[in-house]
């Protein structure tokens, strides 16, 4: 078989590990010919392509982002975009698509798939929000380059006695926010799931500094938002599938500490750090297990399917419903985190 294969979205951890797998087992077990489109939707609406073999792999494990690059191309804003990307497809002789990507990603594919394009997902996402798996690689690289980060801060903020917020991933889902503080220590949380109050917040601190503690470590989701009514946060531009562009709730919220309690407060925003450099062992294993599921699932016909993670063994769920809802933090992990909330 003749198999396209492309990766969208954000870029994060794992995405070569994903390739290297399909790759491998496609060539060599299979005898497929692979086709990479390159960034993301776009390269299948503008056609351009390059040839991925056992070779064009090779050392690409350990490697972070994506070899074939990314982007957020929505051919289905683009005038003439799905009929661009069904026209590649038939020209490239595909036989197959293995889409790459999150919930936008996705999306797109079980649309096209819809329309009859013979496509197989693979979820990725730094927030780990994708339905349907219980994890996606690159989450757990992510979770420990914050943790890496607020460890380090601890010090820091212990020899200064001040503040310090750490403005973490999550759109809309708090699962990094959430994962990073409860390893990291945090006093407090705030997740897109709970609007915060940012007074009791405030006087959460106050009392944790008056019982003699000398730091708080505040983690924010940069979806996080305060409660309707009770501080302004401006919003960003939107990309082609209608996200804001997100980020600066961690001064907001800094600022607002400082300004009502009088302590030193300081922000580190992680940004784009957390996509960036190595995956972990973990995230190397899960991406390996999903590419080679995908190809698998290519042979079995299994198309408008996603491989998923579920109680530890890879299956298929359809692609509609990957990406028809999002995976919020489950309340109970939540309450775990809120346990050590101000001590």
């Amino acid at each position: 078989m003749r198999i396209g294969m492309l990766t969208g979205g954000g870029d994060c951890p794992g995405l070569n590990a994903v390739m290297r797998a399909v790759v491998r087992k496609g060539v060599e077990h299979h005898g497929d010919e692979i086709v990479g489109f390159l960034d993301g939707w776009r390269g299948v609406v503008e056609r351009r392509t390059r040839p991925l073999d056992v070779r064009a792999m090779r050392g690409t494990l350990p490697r972070g982002g994506t070899i074939l690059g990314s982007s957020r191309t929505n051919p289905f804003t683009i005038e003439g975009g799905v009929e661009r990307c069904q026209e590649t497809l038939s020209a490239e002789g595909i036989d197959a698509l293995i889409a790459i990507g999150g919930e936008d990603t996705l999306g797109v594919a079980a649309r096209l798939h819809d329309l009859g394009v013979a496509v197989v997902g693979v979820p990725k996402t730094i927030d780990n929000d994708l339905s349907g798996t219980e994890l996606t690689f690159g989450f757990d690289t992510a979770v420990q380059i914050c943790v890496d980060a607020i460890d380090r801060l601890h010090t820091t903020a212990e020899s200064h006695d001040r503040v310090m917020v750490v403005e973490v991933m999550g759109r809309h889902a708090g699962h990094i926010a959430t994962w990073a503080g409860i390893a990291g220590g945090a006093a407090l949380v705030l997740i897109p799931e709970e609007p915060f109050d940012i007074e009791p917040l405030c006087e959460t601190i106050v009392a944790r500094h008056e019982a003699g503690r000398y730091a708080s470590i505040v983690v924010v989701a940069e979806g996080a938002t305060p409660k309707e009514g009770t501080l302004a946060v401006a919003s960003g531009e939107v990309d082609q599938f209608g996200h804001a562009q997100l980020g600066g709730i961690g001064d907001v919220v800094a600022r607002e500490i400082r300004q009502r309690t009088g302590f030193d407060t300081r922000v580190t925003i992680l940004g784009h750090v957390q996509r960036g450099g190595t995956p972990t062992a973990f995230d190397r294993v899960l991406a390996t297990r999903f590419g080679v599921a995908a190809i698998d699932a290519v042979h079995d016909g299994a198309f408008g399917q996603m491989v998923a993670l579920q109680s530890a063994a890879i299956v298929r769920v359809p692609l509609a419903e990957a990406a028809g809802s999002l995976k919020l933090v489950d309340p109970a992990l939540y309450d775990v985190a809120k346990v050590f909330f101000g001590h």
